[in-house]
């Protein structure tokens, strides 16, 4: 290492330690200094790892930590940023972090899809696992195609990556890469015909721009596509789920490739996720039965189902940032059997994405099938959550909007269920367990 790269890894490990030491710590302003002294540090801290990067819009982080588990199976020493740091200055800190280990290096790594060219200038991946292309956050990204256009461009830096891509998102078919692809998806059902939603991105045939049709449809956009005007359709699937025997408001139980497994998470998306892990598990050798060790160890993730007691409530958080990943959300009450509230949590603060116009794509409207005798309504565009809730149906009598997260809490103690459904912004989420924890609900914070 370099006598700059060295002193770029001093500075960033004793910004770590005094940032655990004097305050609640934190996760990329060591990387942030460390990468200031020496642009390279990357490349020296992640020289001798394996490294497997998980980007997409959605599900990038219960992905990330379902292949860690699974990995660590058979192969101890693991690096992973679980805090979601996926930002190229969080790549680092990550790195950073890690003390020497034996064995063979593997880091598996959630990476933001406009930083994945930031990071793979200086790591050459063996894999890159794209999990979908949702529209999402438009201040920043812009429509699907510029997402995905930036992680062409960054998987075009590690040309000898392989790219597990998940086969049912036509996007990911769209064109001819550098990188070889294998992909995984769903087969659990007989073909017939249908199309997707007519308000669904990510529709068109590439080749002729048709409207693509489907021999099954699994949610948004995603399912056994065909073009009826040409050849363009699904590819062939390495990794396959073959059937779904289980699901209920908090596990999924399925096959894929003919074997059983079983989450403690809910919802067609999170089988999803489970099929992007094993497939990475499967290409580094690891058995059916390994795979499914690590997915009984992989704990709930921040805002995805993570269930708080409050008091006498049970709180289930979920983030919302996008209308397909609001609509699966909203889909997963369909398997509550006991009554519950929702509360509604908005903010549009440069991590939320600050263009909030994404909540009229939203199927809000759905929440009207079920009889929700509380709404709460917060965060600082709360008038505008509102609004959209009006628009949707929900009755004004059941609605109450609060200003503070404080009185988010607060509101949970009136709430006529034992159960209430946050749905709530990144920032959203952050702030409420801050709060959580300064009450003494729970013991950590989220950084």
């Amino acid at each position: 290492m370099s006598i700059r790269g060295a002193l770029a890894v001093t500075v960033g490990k004793g910004t770590q330690w005094a940032l655990r030491t004097f305050t609640k710590g934190g996760t990329s302003l060591p990387g942030k200094l460390a990468a200031k002294i020496d642009p390279g540090v990357l490349a020296q801290l992640a020289k001798d790892y394996e490294v497997v990067i998980v980007t997409g819009t959605n599900g990038k982080t219960l992905t990330t930590s379902l292949t860690y588990h699974v990995l660590k199976q058979k192969y101890p020493d693991i690096v992973t940023n679980p805090t979601g740091a996926n930002m190229a200055q969080g790549i680092v800190s990550t790195f950073l972090e890690k003390t020497s280990g034996s064995g063979k290096k593997i880091a598996i790594l959630e990476v933001d899809e406009a930083s994945l060219i930031h990071v793979t200038k200086y790591i050459k991946p063996r894999f890159i696992v794209n999990t979908n292309v949702f529209r999402d956050q438009m201040d920043r990204f812009g429509e699907i195609y510029t997402i995905y256009d930036k992680m062409v461009e960054g998987a075009a830096l590690a040309p000898e990556a392989v790219i597990i891509a998940n086969g049912d998102s036509p996007i990911f078919n769209s064109r001819k890469l550098v990188n070889q692809s294998i992909y995984f998806g769903f087969n659990h059902t007989d073909d017939g015909e249908t199309m997707a939603h007519y308000n669904t991105d990510g529709v068109l045939c590439p080749n002729c721009h048709s409207i693509l049709h489907y021999k099954f449809n699994t949610y948004a956009n995603l399912g056994k596509y065909y073009c009826p005007n040409c050849d363009f359709k699904r590819p062939e699937l390495k990794y396959q789920v073959t059937a779904i025997e289980n699901l209920d408001y908090k596990s999924s139980s399925f096959q894929i490739d003919g074997y059983p497994f079983h989450i403690k998470v809910a919802g067609l998306y999170n089988i999803y996720n489970a099929l992007a892990a094993y497939s990475v598990g499967r290409e580094f050798g690891l058995s059916p039965e390994e795979i499914q060790a690590g997915f009984t160890e992989t704990q709930q993730k921040f805002g995805r189902q993570e269930t708080i007691k409050v008091g006498d409530k049970l709180i289930i958080l979920n983030l919302i940032k996008n209308p397909v990943g609001l609509n699966q959300i909203i889909a997963l009450l369909n398997y509550e059997r006991d009554p519950f509230s929702v509360s509604l949590i908005l903010n549009d603060r440069p991590a939320d994405g600050t263009d909030i116009s994404w909540i009229w794509d939203g199927e809000f409207e759905r929440l009207t099938d079920f009889n929700i005798p509380y709404v709460g309504v917060s965060g600082i565009r709360r008038d505008d959550m509102e609004l959209r809730l009006k628009v949707a149906g929900i009755s004004e009598a059941t609605m109450e909007k609060t200003e503070s997260i404080g009185d988010v809490i607060n509101s949970f103690q009136h709430a006529p269920t034992e159960k209430i459904y946050v749905m709530a912004t990144y920032t959203a989420i952050l702030n409420l367990r801050k709060e959580l924890a300064d009450q003494g609900y729970i013991q950590e914070r989220m950084k």
